[in-house]
C-alpha cells in the first residue's frame, strides 16, 4: 500500500510542519527543515513545540536556542511555541523528537491534535522500558497509524556538528518508498544529505543499541583505557547490534551503512555525544545520580539499556557488552570490573557472530 503523501509530494509544496520537541537534535532538525525550505524556494513555516517558556521565548525573540545550541542562529521561518495544539494544528508532517520514555503518554495527550493524514517522523533512539517497543512501534500504537505513514531519522547526527552547518548524511526510513523519498527531499539541505531505506527495524536497532555501546567506550576512556581497547569495544558492539537487528527481521547492509556503523562510530567517538559523556563520567568514578545532576540532556542509552538487554534475552541473542553495562548501571558490576568483562567471551572464530 502507498500511503497518500502530503501536499502535491513535491519537496517544493508548502506543507505545514511541527516539531515537537526542542532540545538539541528537535531544534536542528527543524532548522534543516527551515533551511531546507528556504534552499528550494518553499514558503514553509516550521513550528516548533517546547516545554519551556523561555526556550520558546528565546527561539521567537532572538532567534536562539541557547540551552542546547549555544549562539547558533536559527532562519527566520521557525517559530515556536509551548502549545502544542497551536503547533500541530494543519500539520502535514509531524516530527516527534521527546525522551523516548516520555513518548506513550505524550502521544496520547496528543493523539486528537494530530492530523489523520499526516505522516509522523521519529527522531527518538530508544526502547521503551517494559515493552521492548522501537519508536515507531509506540507512534503507530497510540496514534493508530498504519506503518506507511511512519517515518525514521537516524544516522552519525550529532546535533551541534550539523547546526553548525558542517557537512552530514543520514538516513530516511519508512516501509512505504514513497513516503520516505518524499521526506527526504523536505529535508535536503545544503549540510544535510539524506539517504533512504525501507528497513526501518534495522535502522532503529542501530541508533538503540550504539548508545548503549556509547556508554561502555566513554566508560573506558573514563578509565584512562586506550584506542585499542575502544576500538575493540566499538566493533564487537557493531556485532552485537547487527545480532539483533538481524534476529529482529533488519538488514546486514543497514547495520554496516550510516545508521549502523556510521551511528556507532560518531556516538562513541565524540564528545558531543550525550551517551559518550555519561560513560566516561562513569568511568571517572561519578555515581549514576551524580551524571544525571552534571548533565542537561537525556542520555538514553542509561534506560534503554535494561529494555536492550531484556529483549536480547527474550530472542536468545548475546550480547555482552550490553549486558556488562547493564550490571553496572544496576551496580551488580563496578567500572573497574568492566574492562575483562567486555573481552571474555569464549574463544572463537571472529565472523561467528
Amino acid at each position: 500500500m502507498t500511503a497518500e503523501l502530503p501536499g502535491t509530494g513535491s519537496a517544493t509544496s508548502a506543507v505545514g510542519v511541527a516539531v515537537l520537541g526542542a532540545g538539541s537534535w528537535g531544534t536542528t532538525f527543524a532548522k534543516i527543515l527551515a533551511d531546507a525550505a528556504i534552499a528550494g524556494g518553499t514558503p514553509r513555516e516550521i513550528r516548533l513545540w517546547g516545554r519551556r517558556a523561555e526556550v520558546v521565548e528565546e527561539i521567537n525573540s532572538s532567534h536562539r536556542n541557547s540551552d542546547y545550541l549555544k549562539d547558533i542562529v536559527l532562519p527566520g521561518n521557525i517559530t515556536a511555541s509551548t502549545d502544542v495544539r497551536d503547533v500541530l494544528a494543519g500539520a502535514e508532517l509531524v516530527v516527534v523528537a521527546v525522551p523516548a520514555q516520555s513518548l506513550r503518554p505524550q502521544l496520547r495527550e496528543w493523539k486528537d491534535m494530530i492530523a489523520p493524514g499526516a505522516v509522523v517522523v521519529s527522531l527518538m533512539k530508544g526502547l521503551e522500558l517494559g515493552t521492548d517497543a522501537r519508536m515507531s512501534e509506540v507512534i503507530s500504537q497510540e496514534l493508530d497509524l498504519p506503518l506507511e505513514r511512519i517515518a525514521v531519522v537516524s544516522g552519525p547526527n550529532l546535533a551541534m556538528e550539523i547546526a553548525r552547518e558542517e557537512p552530514t548524511a543520514s538516513v530516511v526510513a519508512c516501509t512505504d518508498p514513497a513516503v520516505a523519498g518524499w521526506l527526504a527531499r523536505t529535508c535536503t539541505a545544503p549540510y544535510f544529505r539524506p539517504y533512504t531505506t525501507a528497513d526501518v527495524v534495522g535502522v532503529e536497532i542501530g541508533g538503540i543499541v550504539k548508545n548503549v555501546i556509547a556508554l561502555a567506550v566513554g566508560i573506558c576512556e573514563g578509565k584512562q583505557m586506550g584506542d585499542n581497547t575502544k576500538a575493540s569495544v566499538i566493533t564487537r558492539g557493531l556485532a552485537e547490534t547487527s545480532r539483533l537487528a538481524l534476529a529482529l527481521g533488519g538488514e546486514a547492509k543497514t547495520m554496516a551503512g550510516l545508521a549502523g556503523l556510521g551511528d556507532l562510530v560518531a556516538t562513541c567517538s565524540s564528545a558531543l555525544s550525550r551517551n559518550h559523556t555519561a560513560g566516561r563520567l562513569l568511568g571517572q568514578g561519578l555515581t549514576l545520580d551524580e551524571v544525571g545532576r552534571k548533565m542537561t540532556q537525556t542520555a538514553e542509552g542509561i534506560k534503554s539499556g535494561q529494555a536492550v538487554h531484556e529483549l536480547a534475552g527474550k530472542l536468545g541473542v548475546e550480547m555482552p557488552i550490553t549486558a556488562a553495562v547493564v550490571a553496572v548501571l544496576s551496580g551488580k558490576l563496578s567500572v573497574d570490573q568492566l574492562g575483562p568483562v567486555l573481552l571474555s567471551r569464549e574463544l572463537k572464530p571472529e565472523g561467528d557472530y
